[in-house]
């Protein structure tokens, strides 16, 4: 039987680790100009998923 594969997108944008899934905050691409400085430092670095929408990533990379 053939390996299940993982949803591509979601491989991209979420990193399995011990707390749970990180990922990076959105809004933080493209058209910054109008954004303040204060917003934009906010918006750094990466955060742990809430606990709702586990259960869909959990899905998308077909664990459990």
């Amino acid at each position: 039987m053939a390996k299940a594969k993982v949803h591509s997108g979601a491989s991209k944008r979420f990193k399995k680790t011990g707390a749970g899934y990180k990922h990076k905050h959105a809004n933080k691409s493209h058209i910054l100009t109008k954004m303040t400085t204060k917003r934009k430092r906010q918006l750094r670095g990466t955060n742990i998923l809430d606990k709702d929408n586990v259960v869909l990533v959990d899905r998308m990379f077909r664990a459990k």
